[in-house]
């Protein structure tokens, strides 16, 4: 099949894992937030937070495992937009270095 004939959510050249897992953002001022990850793909992640973050704003993140065989995962992130949702913001940020 082309792509021209591939649907929307196809086309993309990563598919997105949902992960729903609580997340430590840590924000370019230094201050620590929690937050969730909603879906992590190779280029980048969906996050839910309670207060704003503008878009351009770099944040280091940190997803911590309960499981000795998955090390944490820690990246740098650049905000792409973010849009209120509910009591919140949800945010689409572009990975820009995994650290670990």
């Amino acid at each position: 099949m082309s792509n021209t004939m591939k649907d929307y959510s196809e086309k993309r050249d990563f598919h997105r894992m949902r992960v729903n897992s609580e997340i430590q953002i840590t924000r370019s001022d230094g201050r620590v937030l929690a937050g969730i990850c909603r879906d992590l793909s190779a280029t980048g992640m969906q996050l839910y937070v309670e207060e704003p973050i503008e878009a351009g704003e770099e944040l280091v993140t940190l997803i911590l495992s309960n499981d000795d065989n998955f090390p944490p995962f820690e990246s740098s992130v650049r905000v792409l937009r973010s849009e209120a949702e509910g009591s919140g913001f949800l945010l689409g940020t572009a990975i820009i270095e995994v650290k670990r």
